[in-house]
């Protein structure tokens, strides 16, 4: 373990070391490696335990790089000095070096600071991977890390590493993510495989980008980030023949409809391949009338047809919990036992992510003692704010071509501040629904101009609005 942190430091010095040494630094290399040593140190601290493997790790790596007698300590000797003890400071905000990369970035157009971040952010997953129990407070780290450098990148108004438009990227729908255009995966009927056509694998940061990319879920996409947190430090250790918990992968949606769960599912099923959890990456989409069955044998079998349409990628229930919503003599059950069963029989090539309102997804994980413990982690999908839904309304538009004026704007949030945020209430699709009956409130207004210039054909105003937005 005393040499797991090597390769990633030489990296990191490696990698940054020509920039600082391009802006005139004195002493490039060495600046470089204190600037690792602080990242480590910070990170070794972040859960607070500096356990043995850690510390050892720590003093393997810099014991040959810096003028210091950390390579005659023991890990109780850091201890005993408190080396290590307040160094997760370090994580809260943006370096000095990182700072100065950002600022030569911006005058010379260069793409230092995106490399420093690429490096150091690396360099994080394999200190988060030294333990063989990887903390909350560790994966918590690792994300507060990224969103300060990626903070100071975007304030900046520096691109990131990634340059393909996360829109794209997917082709898909803002506020419901349904494929534009491309091939989404299908349920096979009868015998017959549909053979989907996948695209290239996309790199992680792209994904998280097109992530941080969608309207509002800040706490869904920081759930998924810790996900994904999780993921690296567990494939990190693979690599380093080290043990790895058994960790399920399968998830519960809870939330309205047209919250993002499809969205995001979609994407995390991309995140998986990147990260090699699943082998093809795509997303099937089910729900209770496509396995449960009328007569009985059928529904078993049902459950293993989709769940082979799936195979490789991530099988999204949507509405999970009518599943046991029948009488006694319903087979819903039944489908629920057999998902069971290939959840742990399809563990290492399927993941299934269970999706419903939250009271109802709850009576669900108890209706079968096996769900519970297959499905160990729920991400709660809020309902959209009222801004938020103004801002998909303004994507849907724009990507036909239309646009709401200023006055629509603020006449479109008074008309979704007046809709009940009750169960069921519509989120993305309700954005979507105002905006396609405002297009045909304007195509009636624009066809009686007698020369109506492109602007009359692309703009919205209050008066194409409805007068009230009906939900049911």
């Amino acid at each position: 373990m005393s040499d797991s942190l090597r390769v990633p430091v030489r990296d990191f010095v490696d990698g940054v070391t020509p920039a600082l040494t391009e802006l005139g630094s004195a002493e490039p290399r060495a600046d470089v490696v204190a600037e690792a040593y602080e990242i480590v140190s910070a990170f070794v601290d972040a859960d607070g335990t500096h356990t043995d493997e850690e510390l050892w790790a720590l003093i393997g790596a810099f014991s040959g790089l810096m003028d210091t007698h950390i390579h005659h300590a023991t890990p109780a000797d850091i201890r005993a000095t408190g080396l290590i003890a307040g160094k997760r400071s370090f994580i809260d905000g943006a370096s000095l070096m990182f700072d100065t990369l950002i600022v030569a970035d911006k005058a010379r157009g260069t793409n230092h600071a995106w490399t420093y971040y690429v490096h150091a952010l690396r360099l994080a997953h394999h200190v988060a991977a030294l333990d063989s129990v990887t903390q909350h407070a560790e994966l918590e780290a690792i994300e507060r890390f990224r969103r300060t450098l990626l903070g100071s990148i975007s304030a900046a108004g520096l691109p990131r590493g990634t340059r393909r438009p996360p829109s794209a990227a997917t082709g898909s729908d803002p506020a419901t993510g349904t494929p534009a255009g491309a091939k989404a995966a299908e349920a096979v009927e009868e015998d017959v495989a549909v053979e989907i056509e996948l695209p290239p694998v996309r790199p992680l940061e792209e994904l998280l980008e097109e992530l941080d990319g969608l309207v509002g879920l800040d706490a869904v996409k920081r759930e998924v980030k810790l996900v994904t947190n999780l993921l690296q430090v567990q494939k990190l250790r693979a690599e380093k023949g080290l043990k790895v918990g058994d960790q399920s992968h399968h998830l519960v949606f809870t939330g309205n409809p047209g919250t993002g769960k499809t969205t995001v599912a979609r994407l995390l099923a991309q995140i998986y391949r990147t990260l090699e959890v699943v082998p093809r990456g795509h997303l099937v989409e089910t729900d209770r009338s496509g396995l449960v069955a009328g007569f009985v044998g059928q529904t078993a079998t049902n459950v293993v047809k989709v769940f082979d349409s799936a195979r490789g990628g991530i099988l999204l229930i949507d509405e999970a919990y009518s599943l046991v919503r029948g009488g006694e003599k319903d087979f819903g059950r039944e489908a629920v036992d057999a998902i069971v069963k290939l959840v742990e029989d399809r563990r290492d090539d399927t993941v299934v992510i269970m999706a419903g309102y939250t009271d109802e997804m709850a009576e669900l994980m108890s209706s079968n003692p096996g769900l519970r413990s297959r499905f160990p982690q729920t991400i709660h999908f809020p309902d959209y704010t009222t801004e938020e839904l103004v801002r998909i309304a303004e994507l849907i538009s724009g990507g036909s071509d239309y646009r709401f004026d200023d006055e629509a704007k603020v006449r479109l949030g008074e008309l979704l501040d007046d809709v009940p945020r009750d169960r069921g209430f519509g989120n993305g699709r309700l954005a979507r629904n105002v905006f396609e009956e405002s297009v045909q409130l304007h195509a009636t207004r624009v066809v009686a101009m007698d020369d109506p210039s492109a602007d009359d054909l692309a703009t919205l105003t209050p008066e194409d609005l409805p007068e009230r937005i009906v939900t049911s």
